[in-house]
This record gives structure tokens, sequence and C-alpha cells, in this order.
């Protein structure tokens, strides 16, 4: 079992952090995985091409985008099409995109583009093989594309403003890896340096398509002004990312995943008590986290949502970060982070709170290092153990699930809802469990029920072996290997109802999406999110001398 290693007893309590209030407040830090790819592309000094652009005047056609690094290439085959108004939809029903990419292992002949011709575009329609890394999708956002393909054709730049409002000239709607619709599996690649941390693959994917929107906007600028047509400033071009609309389909990638999670937490929280055990910090690092705070709040003062979740919290982490600017125009004196984290802790929001937990890290890349610890061998995983006792297990369960011992699992509220899967997508639904008749179906994504359901057994049970036990209750096999599984990842588990009444979805998508590296958290439900990728990032020529803080926004 692979995690990181950390003195406990500096760590915060599983019980405060896996609660789903905090996880929705996380953001990304300098162990997020957009953060770990640019590091690595940058320090390993990878070359970009373009081998092909083969796009029409209408914008269809396709191009190719390869990565030559110390070892391997990859290459982003990225297809375009002239996509009609009415046909354009972020919902993962959708059959038709602007314009569709996979990630290629390798760089593609002419026969590879020829049948990825004939597949890529259908996504789930259509099949791809093992020498394709990822599949994927995205839309243009036609508001902000518009604006600048006019200005750049006519000669004239686009509206900061404009830019800044949307944040993206194209959003993506699923970027699938990890063997779906028969792209190459995880095991295939996981041992490759460059993909061991957690979403390399995927990560590259979205870094590549950022590149060709903003090739073909000015393509389509070129085709449309002739020679007034001028390409974008790069200063605003920077300030433009990859839009990502994520809903429920990934919202239980926390719940079967827990030691991955357990892996992600726990390397952040590890990074977060060392930084916090340092005596002392240098005038330089303290000024530099006092910068950031004012970057932060110059780029939140931008955002914008119409969901009431975030627009009560927009106000506030407003109000908090005018309160961190002045608490750190005061010198750092003794323990300086310990006692700025928890000066956070007793005054601001948790939103605040956890952003303060991420900008303390910024002036130590020592903490680096525990990127190397994020990734699980989940395939490796042991078996039940048999030969353990039914009477030591319940009370395992009585010491780390206690929080879930304390819920009234016969109450409506406890089980209003229900997680199953869409037999037309094959993607995660949920549904109110007194509304639809969907029992049968329901997917093992409440861990909170069935280990106390689990505990109710073993204490009723003689004291036997766990071997015994399982042969006359089967049904307890999954929730007694989750809890042998997750006996040293202190955070593989979320303390708190999946299956209730006030669950918000978007807390889970949040604290994934942060560990992506996400920004602009836009919820549009509780059961689905905007966000933006790689916003301030340099473009592929610019990674050579990409500064390492560079998602947080310069004047």
């Amino acid at each position: 079992m692979q995690t990181a290693v950390a003195d406990s007893g500096r760590l915060r309590a599983p019980g405060k952090v896996m609660r789903l209030a905090r996880l929705g407040s996380m953001h990304a830090s300098r162990l997020s995985f957009m953060r770990i790819l640019l590091r690595r592309l940058q320090q390993e000094c990878w070359r970009f091409e373009r081998p092909q652009f083969d796009m029409d005047n209408r914008g269809e056609g396709v191009a190719v985008y390869t990565a030559v690094g110390p070892q391997r290439s990859y290459s982003l085959v990225a297809f375009g099409r002239d996509l009609p108004d009415e046909q354009r939809s972020d919902r993962v029903i959708a059959t038709a995109w602007d314009a569709t990419f996979t990630l290629f292992d390798g760089v593609p002949n002419a026969d590879d583009i020829q049948r990825l011709a004939a597949n890529v575009p259908l996504q789930e329609a259509g099949r791809v093989g093992p020498t394709e890394l990822s599949l994927s999708r995205a839309n243009r956002s036609v508001r902000l594309w518009t604006h600048v393909l006019k200005r750049l054709s006519a000669g004239q730049q686009p509206d900061q403003h404009e830019i800044d409002a949307v944040g993206y000239l194209m959003r993506t709607t699923a970027v699938y890896g990890s063997g779906k619709f028969g792209a190459a599996d995880r095991e295939h690649i996981a041992s490759r340096p460059e993909f061991e941390a957690p979403f390399q693959c995927e990560m590259l994917t979205v870094l590549l398509i950022r590149q060709f929107a903003l090739d073909w906007v000015e393509h389509m600028a070129r085709c449309e002004g002739g020679d007034k047509a001028v390409p974008m400033a790069p200063e605003l071009a920077q300030r433009l990312g990859i839009g990502n609309s994520t809903g429920l389909g990934m919202a239980p990638f926390l719940l079967n995943h827990p030691l991955l999670l357990n892996n992600w937490i726990l390397a952040k929280e590890t990074a977060l008590a060392q930084v916090c055990a340092k005596p002392q910090a240098r005038a330089d690092e303290w000024q530099q986290v006092a910068d950031l705070v004012r970057r932060v709040a110059a780029d939140v003062a931008s955002w914008h949502s119409d969901h009431p979740v975030m627009q009560a919290r927009l106000p506030r982490l407003r109000s908090d970060l005018s309160m961190l600017i002045e608490r750190m125009a005061q010198p750092a004196g003794a323990n300086p982070w310990a006692t700025l984290v928890g000066w956070a802790a007793d005054h601001l929001d948790m939103e605040a709170q956890e952003l303060i937990n991420s900008l303390v890290l910024e002036p130590y890349p020592e903490v680096d290092a525990l990127a190397a610890t994020m990734a699980a061998d989940e395939a490796g995983l042991p078996p039940v153990k048999g030969s353990e006792r039914v009477r030591d297990l319940a009370q395992e369960i009585e010491t780390h699930y206690s929080w879930a011992l304390a819920i009234d699992w016969d109450s409506h509220e406890a089980q209003a809802r229900l997680w199953y899967v869409s037999a037309e997508k094959l993607e995660p639904r949920l549904a109110e469990r007194r509304d639809e008749p969907l029992d049968e179906y329901e997917q093992p994504l409440g861990p909170g029920r069935d280990m106390a359901q689990a505990h109710q057994a073993l204490v009723s049970a003689p004291d036997v072996s766990v071997a015994e036990f399982l042969l006359r209750h089967p049904e307890h096999r999954m929730a007694i290997q989750r809890l042998q599984w997750l006996r040293h990842a202190p955070f593989g588990e979320i303390h708190d109802n999946t299956l209730g009444s006030a669950l918000m979805p978007i807390d889970m998508l949040r604290c994934k999406l942060s560990f992506f590296g996400a920004a602009r958290f836009d919820p549009r439900s509780d059961r689905w999110v905007r966000i933006c990728m790689f916003r301030h990032a340099p473009y592929l020529d610019g990674i050579a001398q990409c500064p390492d803080d560079w998602m947080y926004q310069r004047a």
C-alpha cells in the first residue's frame, strides 16, 4: 500500500478535513496535477511541435500537436468542425461537438489519422485503441469566441473585460482516459515517469487543447480578415484557459477510489504540516504569500456566479481576503505559518481557510517531492483477511466510523437518495429514493451506511473469524474489505452521509477539481459546476520560462 509518510500528530484530524463542506472549499496548490505537469515539462526541457494543421476556411479539418520528451513523444490529434448552433450542448447526451480530440502514444502516421478521423469525432459511438491514451471533446464559448474572432479579423485586440468575464475560448465536456471506449488502460502507462503522478495524461491533453483553441481562432480570423487580421496579444491570450463542465459522473470517484483520495489529501496535509512546523519565515517568504493573497483577491473580484451557493460564498471570500491582506501586513513573528493558519481557522470562513492553506506552501518547493506519493496501486489491494476476529472489527468501526454510527439510518432523511448508473450513457446518477423505484439498481456509494449496517451485524454475531462471519453474511464483505484497506489510510473516507437529503454532490466535484488545479468554480446547480483550467499558464512556446506560480493572476 503506497501512502505519503508523515508524523500524524502534526496533521489535522481526518474528522475535520474529511467533511464535505471542507472538501468542497479546497483550492489548487503546488501539489495540483497541472502544476506537477508543467514543472516536469519545464525541468525536463520538453519540446513542442505542430506537424499538421489542415483546417479549411470553415474551421474544419485536423491538427496534430506533439510533445517531445526525454524518452517518448505524445501527440494531440484534434478534429474541428463547423457545428451549427442548435447542435451545441454541454450535456453528456450530446452527439456533436465543435472539436474532438485524442492523445496518441507517439506520432501518428497517415493511416493512424485516417483511422482516428473515422472514430474520434463520434466519441462514445466510435472506438479507439491502445495507442490512444485519452478521448475528449469541447465546444466553443460562443459569446467570447465570436467577440475574439470579430476583433482579431478586424485587426483589433479583444476586450480584456470580455476575456476575464468568461475565461476561456473552449470548454471540454469530457476528457476520458484509463481504458474508456478502448483507450489504453492506466496500468499501460502508470510506470512511465511522466505519468506516475495522477491524471498527467489528461492534464497534458487539456494543455494541448488550449494551444489548439488559440491557434484555431487565429486561423479563423485570418480566413475572415485576410491581411487585416492580427494574432492575439500574448498578455491577453494568457488570461484564457480551457473551460470544463463537470457533473455527477465525477462525483463517485472519491468514494470508489478511497486509497487514491487518501494519498492526495495526505500529501497536501503533510505539506501543510511541514510548513506550519517552521519556527521562522524569511521576510521574502512572508512577502511572497502576502503578494499572492493580493493577486488572488484581484482575481476573485472578477468572479461571478448565478448559483445561490457561490453567490453566498463570494462576498464572504472577498471580505476574508481583505482581512488576510491586513493580517499579513504585520511582521511574520515566531511560528509564522502555524500562527497564520490558526488565525484563519478562528476568523475566516472555510473557503478562505483552505485558500491560505494552499498559499502558504508556495515559498517551499521542497514539498513538491510529495507528488511522488499521490498515486495508488489499487489493483494490488489485498483480499479480505479472513483470519481476523469479528469482535476486533466491530471495535475498529466504533473507533474510525463513530460519525457513521451516530446517524439514524432508519430515517428517510438519512437515505433520501440513491446512486445508480444511467443505462443510456453509463454515467452515475442520483435519484430521490421515494420518487423513483430504483433500489435494485443502487450502487454501493454509501460507505457510512454500509459500515453502520456491518457493525450492527458484527456486534450481534458470535466472536468468530471474519471468514466464518462472511459465510453467513456475505452482504457485508465489501464493507469489511474497505475497513481493512483503509487502516493505514486515515484520509480515505469522507466523514459525511453521501445518501442523505442534505448531500451537495458539488462538494465532491470541487475537491477533486482542486487537485486537478482548477479555478473559478461556478456551480450551475448542486450537481454540476463550470471551472477553468490552465488559465494564466504559458502557451507551449513559453513553458521553458514558466514561473512556478503561473496560476495566480498578475496585474
